[in-house]
């Protein structure tokens, strides 16, 4: 591992001038090439504390042994030759986006005497001109039998043409009349290459103008009484229209654009293009990369823009792309796009009507390729095997935590404070050991106690479970036990007979104890579970927190966290973890928060505030019992005079009776329970946390 300070450029040598500069390792290997605005002020970036850096730049830097750089007069050269080296170079620790899938595409060899129309994949070659990608080589096959009709390009293999032009005769095509037949002179290879030249041009888009002029011919051979002939251009018609309709239409018909959009976490990114001629969309493809560095959403539209019209010009770049973010700056981009094009390119991000929602489509599919990806590599036995081995290792435990716990704290400025359980078992999410947590009083203003309350409330549960002989009872701090089914049992429930485990033997509810406690956060997260951990007598339980800015792992005690490598499957399983945890806390918090906010009955009742709206929710136990009682009944509330009583009865009985509370994670109707309401008519535990099964959302 080299020090940065060992080939940081003296000061002063470094021009304040845009360049693109490279890391060489000890080898001379080139394994980062940038670019810069102002080399100066872009390369003293890279020679600060080596705290400071993000864990990928870090280890960049720690790789190099050498700096060097070149001085160009415009950003766009910048770009250009960044790009140049990129493609020489193929350095490790630059963005490489990789295909998520080997895209077919609709290839017309322009390079060739007798151009000919194929399938083909892989790397685009000089000469050929692309249409696509498409999803599938059959639907490019069924397009191209189609178009034949009309444009009768030859589709054979240079064997086969080279065999009908040794025998004198065609192929079968030739006979039908879907090849013009160049190799038996049919045609001439002028006539040939106009064939393939309106090809092309209408799979650029331009359809109307042949569809016009095959109607206009059609009427002229019926005209002429030739009617074979008009039939002949009738079905060509159709044939073109069918082809047409295989691509939706989604925009204005002179509409040429390519929409990009990008779905990514700290680790990972994705990235989604549609290309869209002619308003119809008429290819589709995606990759994913490895985020190698700090990086923002602009930097990675660059990067793909790079990718997707470096080797590209005329045409195949289009008049228009759509974006989710531009680069900083756009104007060297876009400059060297319409260098690219030959002609003005816009870049931009659509901001209403018809564009912005097909962009809205493409956000969604590159969000789904992402999701997709990672459930590739999660659902690998090998890799989740692998992933608690590495995580084994880099924690120093005994063995691999085949049950982890992850808890996160989510709130709105301190109110609605909630937490969340999630239980990972064997690598892979186990929904049914979700819980969730609510947090009262001095701790919802500081994560750090919040998490030091939850992590003593759920083990304090586990070791009065685990002395429990077969009955449940109440916690020691006053919380009542779940019932079977996870949602949370009244007092009067309290002391029934309920069986420590399940039918197979196993521990369960909150007696099966995890291997690793994960917290969502740093030191300070990490510090107070194991305190909590701590003042329960709980020390075969191992804790770690992971920090979501920089994705370190930070361990009770230790001044500095544990970096685990970019590449590592326990990193990856550790972060899952982490976004389960936070997804399942905030969907709570928002529900709450939106629970908070129904009105109530009481709220129209005149002079009464909610010292004594409390008092009656607090005396009756719920909406419900005090809807049904009496005014004498009422009266029994301390601050509440007969006149008082009356209103309110009237106001009860006046108003609808309340809709049903419905769990919003399984969609049953739960019955009110005795215990405090809330304001607007929700029954709220009291001290108790909201520790029901958690459910797929």
């Amino acid at each position: 591992m080299a020090d940065p300070s060992s080939y940081r450029p003296k000061p002063g040598e470094i021009p304040d001038s845009p360049g693109v500069y490279r890391f060489r390792d000890e080898h001379r290997r080139v394994i980062y090439v940038g670019k810069a605005k102002s080399l100066r002020q872009r390369l003293a970036n890279y020679f600060q504390d080596l705290a400071g850096l993000h864990p990928r730049t870090r280890s960049m830097v720690t790789t190099a042994a050498s700096v060097e750089w070149t001085v160009v007069s415009t950003e766009v050269e910048a770009l250009q030759l960044e790009y140049s080296w990129i493609k020489e170079y193929d350095p490790r620790f630059n963005v490489k986006y990789r295909d998520d899938k080997s895209y077919p595409y609709l290839a017309v060899t322009m390079n060739e005497e007798f151009p000919r129309v194929q399938v083909m994949r892989g790397h685009k070659k000089k000469g050929v001109r692309y249409f696509g990608p498409y999803a599938h080589a059959w639907a490019i096959r069924d397009t191209v039998d189609l178009l034949l009709r009309v444009f009768p390009v030859r589709t054979c293999s240079a064997g086969v043409f080279k065999n009908a032009a040794r025998t004198g005769r065609p192929c079968l095509l030739g006979y039908i009349e879907k090849c013009s037949a160049p190799c038996v002179d049919r045609v001439s290879a002028e006539e040939h290459r106009e064939l393939a030249d309106e090809f092309c041009d209408f799979m650029t888009g331009r359809t109307n103008t042949y569809i016009r002029r095959l109607e206009k011919q059609m009427g002229e051979a019926a005209e002429e009484m030739e009617y074979e002939r008009a039939a002949r251009l009738r079905d060509d018609i159709g044939a073109l229209k069918k082809a047409m309709e295989k691509n939706a239409v989604v925009l204005a018909d002179a509409t040429d654009a390519d929409l990009i959009a990008v779905a990514e976490d700290e680790l990972e990114a994705a990235v989604q293009i549609f290309h869209v001629r002619g308003g119809r969309v008429r290819g589709q493809r995606g990759w994913v990369t490895d985020k190698v560095e700090e990086i923002t959403t602009g930097a990675l539209v660059e990067h793909a823009l790079q990718q997707l019209y470096g080797e590209e010009t005329g045409d195949a770049v289009p008049k228009e792309v759509l974006v989710p973010a531009l680069p900083d700056p756009v104007e060297p981009v876009q400059e060297w796009l319409t260098g690219r094009r030959g002609s003005g390119v816009s870049l931009r991000i659509p901001q209403r009507g018809d564009k912005k929602a097909l962009m809205e489509t493409v956000q969604r599919n590159a969000q789904q390729a992402l999701v997709l990806h990672k459930t590739k590599r999660a659902s690998d036995l090998t890799t989740r095997s692998r992933a608690l081995e590495e995580i084994a290792d880099a924690l120093d435990l005994d063995s691999a935590p085949l049950r982890i716990e992850c808890y996160d704290i989510s709130h709105l400025q301190g109110d609605d404070v909630v937490a969340s359980m999630v239980v990972f078992e064997d690598g892979l999410a186990r929904k049914s050991e979700y819980r969730r947590f609510q947090i009262k009083g001095f701790a919802g203003q500081d994560d750090v106690r919040s998490m030091h309350e939850v992590i003593t409330r759920r083990f304090r549960r586990y070791l009065a479970e685990k002395e429990k002989t077969g009955e449940w009872t109440d916690g020691e701090d006053g919380q009542d036990a779940q019932d079977r089914e996870g949602t949370l049992a009244g007092p009067d429930l309290a002391g029934a007979p309920n069986t420590l485990t399940e039918d197979d033997g196993r521990p369960k509810k909150f007696a099966y104890p995890p291997q690793l406690v994960v917290v969502d956060g740093g030191a300070p997260q990490v510090a107070a579970a194991r305190r909590a951990l701590d003042d329960l007598g709980i020390d075969d339980i191992a804790v770690c927190g992971l920090a979501k800015r920089l994705e370190e792992v930070w361990l009770p005690g230790d001044d500095d966290p544990v970096v685990l490598p970019r590449t590592s499957e326990g990193l990856y399983l550790l972060q899952r973890v982490r976004d389960e945890a936070h997804r399942f806390a905030i969907t709570y918090q928002r529900t709450k928060r939106s629970k908070r906010f129904r009105s109530s009955p009481l709220d129209d009742v005149p002079g009464l505030g909610d010292t004594r709206k409390q008092a009656l929710l607090k005396h009756f136990g719920s909406l419900k019992r005090l809807r049904s009682a009496t005014i004498d009944q009422i009266c029994e509330v301390p601050g509440i005079g007969r006149k008082t009583a009356e209103t309110i009865a009237a106001a009860l009985a006046q108003a609808a009776p309340a809709a049903p509370a419905v769990n919003t994670a399984t969609g049953e109707i739960m019955e009110e329970e005795p215990g405090t309401m809330g304001t607007g008519g929700e029954p709220v535990r009291t001290g108790a946390p909201d520790e029901r099964r958690g459910q797929e959302t």
